[in-house]
């Protein structure tokens, strides 16, 4: 008799549904899995064996043949063991066939029987959906699976549930979606004494989703800057956080069973690799800028990183995605996020400091700030210099306004593009914004437009740089909350345009 049950091969964030085909025929006894399965899915025979025998079942003196189809689609992960079992259980006639048949499962065995959650949950969650299936997982993944409603979702702790609930003996309750609650943020923008312009551009940044570049000497503030912007930003909608958690499953990054509305904010060390940055290894995972998606990336001793990963950002950028090309797999990650970078002005850090004299300034400023590349400085949105705060200045008072009055402005402008953005879907900040419809929302005046000629004339002003500092105009207005980009926007956009440019 032959059975059938469903799973899931991951290629990329996309689920691609696999058939698993068991088949019970006389001959030499023999447990074979076959369908071009990786190591993980071949020792899967064995643990299926021992969690049948923990339960008292004992598998028929004859050819065990588990095929999982498409055959020339590869399969990797100990997520193919509760699938394997299932089909296997219809095949003796343990649990209707018609039943597994109906059901996407995955999940990992122990040799006892019990269940063990897996990664890429939600994904399979989606695919189940599509093709009006069952999704069957382990308890612990069920609350992050039943995020997606048309999905019947069931989780069972060990595979004596299972059989008892297609038996019809016990049934499982549905799973229900669960989300963890982040603490509130501790970071406030008060604490942050001075640099009154670079916390104008975290605000200008987080309303718009700009890209940003803070220069500055050692110990200005550039971290710490960077640390409070998260508070400065919405929570994930809904959409948004189904999107970045289907990337986070992949990498079984989801805890507590539940998932997490807070922008992600990912700061990998300089020191990172190009797969860890961009994605990559032998199952092409989604590096950093697919795991900030949706929300920050933090580079900071910017220049410090290599050469060669810096420049494959320039893409993501543009595009909101990235494309990770090998012999034997083409993924493609959403990568939607802000790049806030933080440098020193040169190697040393003093460069600016008249307090602390460079003693190979202007070269060693131009050598190092020379590692980053025109074309992705000029991605660069707002550029800002953080300069060093005096000791006298860190008893004053803290004064400006809290992280909660910035956010509250933040969410008012972003308000304001979604209601612009209405009928267009796909777009969800002014930076996403380009074509048409940014000469649309964001056409300068006349005196706007002769001052962005005289600047685009006098400081070389490259086409891209015309558009985002519409963009960034854009934004700045949406923050006052006026519906035409006066001048005093174009001139304050243009001011963060040109500072620390090379």
């Amino acid at each position: 008799m032959t059975a059938r049950a469903y799973t899931v091969a991951f290629h990329g964030v996309e689920a691609r549904e696999v058939e698993v085909q068991c088949a019970v025929a006389p001959g030499l006894p023999a447990f074979s899995v076959v369908g071009l399965p990786d190591k993980a899915v071949s020792e899967a025979r064995d643990r299926v064996r021992s969690a049948f025998s923990s339960m008292s079942i004992a598998l028929p003196s004859k050819r065990i043949t588990v095929n999982l189809s498409p055959a020339d689609l590869p399969k990797e992960g100990s997520h193919f063991d509760l699938p394997i079992a299932l089909a296997l259980l219809a095949a003796i006639d343990i649990i209707p066939a018609d039943a597994a048949a109906e059901t996407i499962a995955l999940g990992e065995l122990s040799l006892d029987g019990t269940l063990v959650p897996v990664v890429g949950a939600l994904p399979a969650a989606i695919t189940a959906a599509e093709k009006q299936r069952t999704l069957l997982c382990p308890q612990a993944s069920g609350a992050e699976a039943a995020w997606v409603e048309a999905a019947k979702v069931i989780g069972a702790a060990s595979l004596a549930e299972v059989v008892r609930h297609f038996t019809g003996q016990m049934l499982i309750a549905p799973a229900r979606p669960g989300e963890v609650s982040s603490p509130a943020p501790t970071k406030d923008l008060r604490d942050v004494k001075g640099q009154e312009r670079a916390k104008r551009a975290l605000e200008i940044a987080a309303a718009g989703r700009h890209h940003l570049l803070m220069v500055g000497t050692p110990g200005s503030g550039k971290s710490m800057l960077a640390a409070r912007l998260p508070g400065l930003l919405p929570p994930l909608t809904p959409n948004e956080a189904l999107q970045t958690s289907m990337i986070q499953s992949l990498c079984g990054m989801i805890e507590e069973g539940g998932i997490n509305r807070t922008r992600p904010f990912r700061e990998p060390h300089h020191t990172a690799s190009m797969a860890a940055i961009v994605g990559g290894g032998r199952q092409a995972k989604p590096g950093e800028i697919s795991l900030a998606h949706n929300g920050i990336l933090f580079l900071d001793e910017f220049p410090e990183f290599n050469r060669a990963v810096l420049e494959t950002l320039r893409q993501p950028i543009e595009t909101g995605e990235v494309m990770i090309a090998r012999a034997n797999a083409h993924v493609k990650y959403p990568s939607r996020f802000m790049l806030v970078a933080a440098a020193n002005p040169c190697k040393c850090g003093y460069l600016t400091d008249p307090a602390r004299a460079c003693s190979r300034a202007p070269i060693c400023g131009e050598d190092y700030m020379g590692r980053i590349s025109g074309p992705l400085m000029d991605r660069f949105d707002l550029r800002v210099e953080v300069p060093p705060v005096a000791f006298r200045d860190l008893d004053l008072p803290a004064n400006g306004d809290s992280t909660a009055e910035v956010a509250a402005r933040v969410a008012a402008a972003r308000d304001r593009q979604c209601s612009r953005f209405e009928g267009h879907p796909e777009l969800r900040q002014n930076a996403d914004v380009e074509g048409e419809l940014l000469e649309q929302m964001a056409r300068p005046d006349r005196e706007s437009r002769d001052l962005l000629r005289r600047a685009a004339e006098r400081f070389g002003l490259t086409a891209r740089g015309y558009h985002r500092v519409l963009r960034v105009a854009r934004t700045i207005a949406d923050i006052d909350g006026v519906p035409d980009i006066r001048r005093r926007d174009v001139a304050e956009a243009l001011s963060f345009r040109l500072a620390t440019s090379h």
